[in-house]
């Protein structure tokens, strides 16, 4: 399993591309916070808080999530090394958990650098340090967790296809009902309790809670069985 995760790694890293969907992901986020004037921007905002990178965060992922999940396993049958890969000594769920750790490894490296913008608050505000700090790690986990479902989705949407962009675009519809598609569900309904249920099917109202830096376990639970849902579905289609 290590060796496949080391594989796809040193292969996003030994091209380009792998830089460009980093660099995209950082630059927009980089405008919207500081650049761009809006709701987002940090300096126009006037209270000293990144607020603006989790709401936006969420749906830039929607793009760079498919982006790196996308050639996982579409590039392997594309390219023909797939049936060198399935002989080698490793289960299909190593096989699996190793693509999947390396894809979620490469969106927390995209993420890493933004902690930037949070020492830049940091030192900002007035008086220096008067940042919510427990509620930006709390939202900063939550993105994480994100991060880890939307991989998922993308891992199981790779291993559908041997189009890679077949592979994104079904990545990133799923990604977005998933995110908001209970919700939008939930808005032809007038009850109450269907609409509540419909909306904790979503991912949207476990992050939304978790992005307020509390960190519930009911959230937790419910990434951590969409993301071995979606494993789990992944492994059984290779096998079959």
């Amino acid at each position: 399993m290590f060796s496949i995760f080391k594989k796809e790694l040193h292969a996003f890293f030994s091209n380009a591309t792998g830089y460009i969907v980093i660099g995209i992901f950082l630059l927009l986020t980089g405008l919207f916070l500081w650049v761009i004037p809006g709701e987002y921007n940090i300096l126009d905002a006037g209270y000293a808080n990144v607020d603006g990178l989790f709401y936006l965060a969420p749906w830039l992922f929607l793009f760079l999530c498919p982006a790196i999940t996308m050639r996982l396993f579409a590039e392997e049958k594309q390219t023909g090394t797939w049936e060198l890969l399935i002989t080698k000594p490793i289960s299909r769920l190593q096989l699996v958990l190793g693509k999947y750790l390396a894809g979620w490894v490469l969106v927390c490296m995209a993420l890493i650098p933004t902690i930037l913008y949070y020492l830049s608050v940091w030192y900002l505000a007035e008086p220096i340090g008067n940042v919510d700090a427990g509620g930006f790690w709390g939202a900063f986990i939550g993105l994480i967790f994100l991060a880890a479902v939307y991989v998922a989705i993308g891992t199981f949407a790779s291993s559908l296809s041997k189009n890679q962009i077949v592979s994104f675009i079904v990545a990133l519809v799923l990604c977005f009902f998933f995110y908001y598609g209970f919700e939008l569900l939930g808005s032809f309904f007038s009850s109450g309790k269907t609409i509540y249920f419909l909306e904790g099917l979503g991912i949207h109202a476990h992050y939304k809670s978790m992005s307020r830096g509390v960190i519930d376990s009911r959230d937790i639970v419910y990434f951590v069985v969409l993301i071995v849902l979606f494993i789990t579905a992944t492994t059984w289609r290779i096998k079959k």
